[in-house]
């Protein structure tokens, strides 16, 4: 459906009130168009309807009149440089940011990663990892871990208790 097409349905779907349609419509849109400064500017519009000022903030990051409380909204909630640089959902040159307060966004998230997993890094090749190099996992992860194991555990002493109940 052609990008015109599209933004009528957004326009119509906010019209009628169904902002999570219109949201979903515009996510494709910006992943099609990542370059689309206007889009991205609409999506942050859509998410400040949720209450969302982190995500409005990823989606105004490129924009030089951006909102400072939803900015540090949105690098809290992504703290390090391959977070925020998978969450913009950029792909291409820095060239392509139509601003040059957008491409220097972009070049210094993309800095920051680089830093982070020590090697050089483009917007076609983001890390998938956080860039923490590995070195240990979070609590969460350990009680994941944890849990599944005492889980297993678990189920193998109640399935040998049976299995000793039948020759009794």
């Amino acid at each position: 459906m052609p990008l015109r097409d599209t933004l009528a349905r957004v326009d119509a779907d906010l019209a009628a009130g169904r902002v999570p349609v219109a949201r979903q419509r515009l996510r494709g849109l910006v992943s099609s168009f990542p370059d689309d400064l206007a889009l991205r500017r609409r999506l942050a519009e859509v998410y400040r309807l949720y209450g969302e000022p982190a995500e409005a903030g990823r989606w105004m990051y490129l924009e030089q009149d951006r909102d400072p409380a939803e900015t540090s909204a949105f690098e809290a909630r992504y703290r390090t440089g391959p977070r925020r640089m998978r969450a913009l959902a950029w792909r291409g040159p820095e060239s392509l940011a139509g601003t040059a307060f957008a491409a220097g966004q972009l070049a210094a998230v993309r800095t920051a990663c680089s830093a982070a997993v020590g090697r050089r890094v483009d917007w076609d090749t983001v890390p998938s990892g956080d860039g923490t190099g590995g070195e240990g996992g979070t609590i969460g992860g350990f009680l994941a871990g944890a849990g599944c194991l005492a889980a297993v555990l678990a189920f193998l002493a109640i399935w040998v208790n049976g299995l000793l109940a039948l020759f009794r």
